[in-house]
Parts: C-alpha cells; sequence; structure tokens
C-alpha cells in the first residue's frame, strides 16, 4: 500500500495536470501508433481529445455501443479503435456522417476554389479515403459506419432500424449508450439537438465528448451548448483538455 505522502503526491500531480490543462496547456497523451496514424490520416483532431477517449473508455459503464458523431477521413474513428484496444472495450462502435460539409458548394454542384474539382468528386474523395484508412487501421474493430446525419442516425436508432453500413454491411441500431463523440455541425443548433439525442440514450455513468468545445474557438454555438450541460444537474465535467468531457449522472 502506497505511503500517506505517496498518495498525496499523486494527488497534487493530478491536479496540477488539471491546473494546466485548463490553462490552454493540454494533456497529450499521444504514443508511437499515433504518431505513425496521424501521419498518414488525414484529420483536424486535438490531441487532448485523446486523454478524453482513454478516460471514457478505461471507465466505460458498461457493454453499450459507442457512438462518433462525425467521422471526415476516419483519424478520430481510428484512434477510438486504438484506445478500445488498449483497454480490451468490445463494444460496438457506430459512426454516421453524411459527408457534405458545411459552408461547401455540394449542392449547388460548384468547385472548389480556384480548382477544376467539384465538391461532389471532393466528397466521394473524402468518404473513400475514409473507408480505405478505417478498413487499415481498424480492420479488427471494424465500425459501423452510417452515411447519413445525425439526426437521421438518432430517428433510425430510436426506430430500431436495420441499416446498411459503407462497408456493406446490416446493422442493428437501437438501445442504450456509453460514449457519445460529438464531432458533427458545429452551428448552436445542430449542437443542441446532438446533445438532446445522445443524452436520450446515453446510459447513466456514460459519456459525451464535445470536440471544439474549448474556450477561445469560434465555435460559441457548441460552447452554449457546453455550458449549458455543465450548469445542469444531469451530468458532471469529468475533464476539460481543452474540449469537455462530460459523465452522466445517475438518475
Amino acid at each position: 500500500m502506497d505511503s500517506p505522502r505517496h498518495f498525496l503526491a499523486r494527488a497534487l500531480r493530478r491536479v496540477a495536470r488539471a491546473v494546466d490543462s485548463e490553462r490552454g496547456q493540454p494533456i497529450d497523451i499521444s504514443d508511437d501508433y499515433v504518431t505513425w496514424v496521424c501521419f498518414a490520416n488525414a484529420g483536424m483532431l486535438n490531441r487532448g481529445n485523446l486523454y478524453c477517449f482513454d478516460y471514457a473508455l478505461r471507465n466505460l459503464p458498461s457493454t453499450d455501443p459507442i457512438v462518433e458523431i462525425g467521422s471526415f477521413c476516419g483519424l478520430s474513428t481510428n484512434l477510438l479503435v486504438h484506445y478500445m484496444r488498449k483497454h480490451g472495450a468490445t463494444n460496438h462502435l457506430f459512426t454516421c456522417d453524411p459527408w457534405d460539409f458545411e459552408r461547401s458548394g455540394l449542392s449547388s454542384g460548384e468547385n472548389l476554389p480556384g480548382s477544376p474539382l467539384s465538391f461532389v468528386e471532393y466528397r466521394n474523395f473524402v468518404k473513400e479515403t475514409y473507408v480505405r484508412n478505417v478498413q487499415m487501421f481498424s480492420r479488427d474493430h471494424l465500425p459501423h459506419s452510417v452515411e447519413c446525419s445525425s439526426d437521421e442516425f438518432f430517428d433510425a436508432w430510436r426506430k430500431k432500424l436495420r441499416v446498411r453500413d459503407v462497408f456493406g454491411r446490416d446493422a442493428e441500431l437501437g438501445g442504450q449508450i456509453s460514449f457519445c463523440y460529438v464531432d458533427g455541425n458545429h452551428s448552436e443548433e445542430f449542437a443542441r439537438r446532438d446533445f438532446d439525442n445522445c443524452n436520450e440514450f446515453l446510459a447513466p455513468g456514460g459519456f459525451v465528448l464535445f470536440d471544439d468545445s474549448a474556450k477561445g474557438l469560434p465555435f460559441h454555438g457548441v460552447q452554449r451548448v457546453v455550458a449549458e450541460v455543465s450548469a445542469s444537474c444531469r451530468y458532471e465535467m469529468v475533464a476539460c483538455n481543452p474540449n469537455h468531457l462530460f459523465r452522466k449522472l445517475a438518475e
């Protein structure tokens, strides 16, 4: 058993790390595997999210599914699977993304600015890149990735529908979830709806992580939703690194 002095030293180190995180110096637990994946896999992941992934996946309340809203080229998906492997989590992983991108000219058939490449071609390339990246790095725990918006995904989840994923496999939706990573449309309307949908199915003790919720970022709608969650009596904030990880309290 540790001596009181060693116990106190450990506690102080934890507090110091938390203070550094609040001051904009996130804890980065990247390992060699993360470094190599990030060399090859495009993405916009804040490395502080890895600490949140690790914490949530070490402390999952159940074997209920994990949900990722927004996948892009698969970097966060592959790193979620990495930490699932590390902690022996056998939960099914579901992801959803329509790959239609905010503020793009996809619907109007426009080209990328200054390029002969159309947004349709760009979208198809990103989706194909996601499929290839995930088949490469997460082949042993391939997620069920559904090509749809988060609203459509949760509507199907609510109805317990059977869907076809981008890998051509059928998957049954429905039931509680243990962890939700919210990284979809960053407008306030969408972020709030993503949280409400997540909250409906999140098991007590389950986690929700809001990407791009850190102070100083231009995503004020996400920050307002996070402030509301933080002020509620239903959730406790367990990490701010610098994005916000919450745990759902027992009712």
